[in-house]
This record gives structure tokens, C-alpha cells and sequence, in this order.
């Protein structure tokens, strides 16, 4: 089978399946959809707030999407893996580069996409409903890089979560290492190293860099997406490796 039949086979199993297109769609609502009601109900920072950052403040839903994007990454994968679906897919595509590729090619540009969307629509929206004097416009310093980085960064992540589904070819045992990794270790790190930095390492921290129009940390907004990129490969690089090693 060619890559573009492969391609084309993948795109069938998710148009197919409620699940797997309802956690792609929920990327746009969950992202966009608080990011528009904060915006609306606040429109300025708080009085004593000195560090407000309009590029940011439009991607206040963005941890709740990538949650989306990451549970789209780990079931597309993993249900491979229910009632031995994999031996079927591995008897039309024999070639397992060729399979995992085309598998990681269409979660990776599906969910672009819809990042992209929701990327320029967060912007877009956050910005209008900001109080006068406090938005700004798409050609603002940071403000383009950071559509295209929210973009990159939600299909990284969907990614990272394709590859460790792979490896434990389970959607909870994937979400029950992703969840404590994106929402609460950065947390529990920034807190016990002294001066935070090491949190600025982990993927989530590191590729939300680029969404700041001036970055202060250790990492800036494109060597953080670096960072995140890495982890995708090491988790994309372990599943590869397992898919190839281990029996179907």
C-alpha cells in the first residue's frame, strides 16, 4: 500500500469513529469558548497585575484544549489495540514505518487544522473584547508568532500523547501519565525548585513560551517549542519502537 493510501485509510478510521472526531472537534469550543468568556467578563487585568500579557490573556483556554488535543492523540492510537484491531491494519500495511507514519502524519495535520483555527479565532476574539487600550492587533510584536505557535503546540502534544498510547496501547494508561505530566507537575516543580526554572523544561511549560509576547524565562518562545518537540520525539521514537518489537 502507498503512503498516500495510507493516509487515506487513516483519515477513514477517524471520520468513522464519534469519538475520535468529537475529541478533535472539542480542540475549537474548549479553547476558544473559555478564552471568549474570560475575555468577556474581565476585558482588562486586575488592578495590581504588572506583568499582563495581551498575547497570552487570548489563549486563556488553551490548557483545556490541549487536554483535547492530547486525548485525541492517545485514542486515535490506542484503539488500535481494542478486539485486535491492530493485526487488521497491520495485514493491509505489512510495513510498520510505513503504518506508524501515515498514523502520526494524519493526527499531526488534522489537528494543525483545527489549531490553527482555534489558534486565530482565540486572538482574534480575545483581543476584540479586551477594553480599549488593552488589545492589540495581528501585527503586534508576538502576536503572529503566537498563532502559529499555538497551532504547533496543541498538534505536539497530540503527537506526544500518539506515541506513549502506543507504547502502553491504552487510552487511560496514556492519560493517567499525560494529565499528572501537563497539569500538575509544573506546578509541583515550580514550587520545590527555587526558582522555578526546571518547570520551564517540561513539555507544557516549555511550548506555552511562545504564546508570551515577551518571554523573561530560561526558555524563549522558539527553543521552548524546541523543548516540547524534543519530548514528542523521544515519545513518537518509544512508540515506533514498540510497535516494531512488540508482536500484534
Amino acid at each position: 500500500m502507498s503512503f498516500p493510501a495510507v493516509l487515506h485509510a487513516e483519515w477513514i478510521k477517524i471520520r468513522s469513529l464519534r469519538s475520535l472526531t468529537g475529541s478533535l472537534t472539542a480542540i475549537f469550543p474548549m479553547t476558544t469558548g473559555l478564552t471568549v468568556l474570560v475575555c468577556a467578563a474581565l476585558g482588562r487585568p486586575e488592578p495590581d497585575v504588572t506583568d499582563f500579557d495581551p498575547v497570552l490573556f487570548s489563549y486563556y483556554g488553551l490548557n483545556f484544549g490541549q487536554m483535547a488535543a492530547i486525548t485525541f492523540g492517545a485514542v486515535t492510537t490506542a484503539t488500535e489495540y481494542r478486539n485486535a484491531g491492530i493485526r487488521v491494519s497491520l495485514t493491509a500495511v505489512p510495513r510498520r514505518g510505513l503504518f506508524y507514519t501515515g498514523k502520526l502524519a494524519v493526527i499531526g495535520g488534522l489537528v494543525f487544522a483545527v489549531g490553527l483555527i482555534t489558534s486565530l479565532t482565540s486572538f482574534l476574539a480575545g483581543q476584540a473584547l479586551m477594553d480599549e487600550g488593552f488589545g492589540i492587533g495581528i501585527g503586534d510584536p508576538g502576536a503572529l508568532r503566537a498563532v502559529i505557535g499555538c497551532a504547533l503546540h496543541l498538534t505536539l502534544c497530540s503527537l506526544l500523547a500518539a506515541g506513549l498510547a502506543t507504547v502502553l496501547r491504552s487510552v487511560t494508561g496514556a492519560l493517567s501519565v499525560l494529565v499528572p505530566l501537563f497539569l500538575i507537575l509544573p506546578f509541583v516543580v515550580g514550587d520545590v525548585s527555587h526558582d522555578g526554572g526546571a518547570a520551564e523544561f517540561l513539555p507544557d511549560r516549555a511550548g506555552q513560551q511562545i504564546l508570551l509576547q515577551d518571554s523573561s524565562g530560561t526558555l524563549g518562545a522558539w527553543s521552548g517549542m524546541a523543548v516540547l518537540a524534543g519530548w514528542t520525539v523521544l515519545a513518537t521514537g518509544a512508540g515506533w519502537w514498540a510497535l516494531r518489537r512488540r508482536d500484534a
